[in-house]
């Protein structure tokens, strides 16, 4: 038998986790609907688990007490990052699901072996699922480094970002890695520039074309439009913002007095409803000041944390844990 009736249809979380780390890089947006199914999953098959391992021969600590951790540290972590933000909400979601689907290591039989080939001594799955997670995420700036660094792009950014010319920013994901004084970690989210521009109705290329009247809050739509959540549309909905090349003009257009409120920056975060991915307002005038004025910006693009984590998975359950193996390659474990 290759393995468990409830460790096969464990597998079935491979290829939804597939699926949603490709629409986190497309998007980075996965619907809450595609962890439902495999939520309700998880249940059943813990209860199964679990009645096999009360109504079994052995005393089953050891699997109550990998399942104690798997429930009490994993998926309260998970939850943990996601409200500092360091976690999206479907990268918490997911991880606290991997916490009930995966509290202990399954088995599965192949002629000569067994997967996964590298069990860790706690024995908590999702643990192991985890660490590879990490691992395969730190892979990501060297691999964004070395990108950079073949083509010849020198700075401390280089291993979070890379430069994008500003007429194609509008269909970028990350978050801008400057503003007119310099480079920041904590730039313009693109996102918050989408909801903004289609809030007041207008092109990244007509502010570039005129910052000077646009910067005026009495620009302002007297009815703005729905900003939306930001997304990229490409179903024929709203059209994403296009760039643009600013129209020729003297140095007065790009000048900065523009009354109480540059660009209606307060007056957008004020009008919608909830936070724009936590810009405030002067946030979002810096990076406007930027946009209207660059050329080309380092942009961050950010770790689509649900492609490691189909990594982690996929590495878990063929070949184990990996950090615990390194470690013991290295003589700590």
């Amino acid at each position: 038998m290759l393995g468990s009736i409830p460790d096969l249809l464990r597998l079935l979380a491979v290829p939804v986790f597939g699926w949603a780390a490709y629409r986190d890089i497309e998007t980075r947006r996965v619907p809450n609907r595609t962890w439902a199914p495999l939520a309700v999953l998880a249940v059943l098959l813990l209860c199964w688990d679990t009645y096999a391992v009360v109504t079994g021969p052995a005393t089953g600590r050891l699997f109550f007490l990998q399942v104690a951790i798997s429930l009490g540290f994993v998926a309260p972590l998970a939850y943990g990052f996601w409200l500092i933000g360091g976690f999206g909400g479907a990268d918490a979601k997911a991880f606290m699901l991997v916490a009930v689907l995966f509290p202990v290591y399954p088995t599965y039989y192949l002629p000569g072996t067994a997967l996964p080939l590298e069990p860790s001594l706690v024995g908590v799955f999702s643990l192991t699922i985890l660490s590879n997670t990490v691992l395969a995420g730190a892979v990501y700036p060297l691999a964004v480094a070395a990108g950079n660094l073949a083509r010849g792009r020198r700075s401390w950014a280089m291993f979070v970002g890379k430069p994008v010319v500003v007429d194609r920013v509008p269909a970028a994901y990350g978050r801008l890695l400057e503003t007119p004084d310099g480079f920041t970690r904590a730039g313009l989210d693109l996102d918050a520039l989408r909801m903004y521009l289609r809030w007041r109705g207008a092109t990244l290329a007509q502010l570039r074309a005129d910052p000077r009247a646009h910067r005026d809050p009495d620009s302002l739509p007297e009815e703005p439009n729905p900003p939306g959540d930001g997304a990229i549309a490409t179903d024929g909905g709203t059209p994403a913002p296009d760039g643009g090349v600013p129209a020729e003009g003297t140095a007065d257009q790009f000048g900065t007095a523009a009354g109480p409120d540059p660009w209606g920056a307060e007056a957008f975060l004020d009008d919608i409803e909830g936070s724009a991915y936590g810009t405030d307002p002067e946030t979002l005038r810096a990076g406007l000041e930027l946009l209207v004025r660059a050329d080309e910006v380092w942009v961050s693009p950010g770790i689509p944390f649900l492609v490691p984590m189909f990594v982690g998975l996929v590495a878990a359950l063929t070949y184990g844990d990996v950090l615990y193996a390194l470690l013991a390659a290295l003589g700590f474990a």
